[in-house]
Parts: C-alpha cells; sequence; structure tokens
C-alpha cells in the first residue's frame, strides 16, 4: 500500500472516531518518518518489542505490544485471554514473550 493509501485509511479510522486525536498523530509521524520500504521487516520490528514498565498487569507484554502497534493495551489483553480460552497456546505465547522480550529502559525518571 503507498503512503497516500496509508494516510487516506488512517484520515477515515480517524474521522469514524477508531483513533484518537494522539493516535492519529503518532501513526501519522511514524509513516512519514518510516523508511521508504514497502511493508515492514518482522526481524527488526520484533527486535525492538519491548515490555512495558508504565503499563502492565503481569509482565508489561501486552502494555508494549500495544505502545508498539498502536492498539489500545486492553485489546492485546483481551486477544491472549481469548487464545488462552479458545486454542490454549494464548498463555503460552504471552509467558514465552514475557521471558523472552526486554524490559523497557526507565526513561524521564
Amino acid at each position: 500500500m503507498s503512503v497516500s493509501e496509508e494516510l487516506k485509511r488512517l484520515h477515515e479510522l480517524h474521522q469514524a472516531g477508531a483513533l484518537s486525536d494522539e493516535e492519529f498523530a503518532r501513526a501519522k509521524e511514524k509513516l512519514l518518518q518510516g523508511s521508504p520500504q514497502a511493508g515492514g521487516d518482522f526481524a527488526s520490528d520484533f527486535g525492538s518489542l519491548r515490555r512495558a514498565r508504565n503499563d502492565r498487569w503481569l509482565g508489561g507484554v501486552c502494555g508494549g505490544i500495544g505502545a508498539r502497534t498502536g492498539v489500545e493495551s486492553w485489546i492485546w489483553r483481551l486477544v491472549f485471554a481469548l487464545f488462552s480460552a479458545t486454542f490454549g497456546f494464548g498463555l503460552l505465547i504471552y509467558i514465552l514473550l514475557w521471558i523472552f522480550v526486554p524490559e523497557d529502559e526507565m526513561t524521564g525518571i
């Protein structure tokens, strides 16, 4: 998808109320400052994933994924809970991410 199509999609989501003003601004900035390559490199995206220190219930995995993807962390918590209840492997994935994903560094304090 081209940058203009992505911007149009973000604008439509913002107008529909699916994205707050802050989320829209972050997503737009990320899109405009992103690399010119089409699509992201999964290895580098996964390598930049960090567990959250300030948005956590257990290990900060969902808070970190939420911060990286721009999706609210409660949605990721719901996804992990549904996968755990339905398929049984959501808890295993969460535990593996808790073990292998490093914690976010302290900033500002």
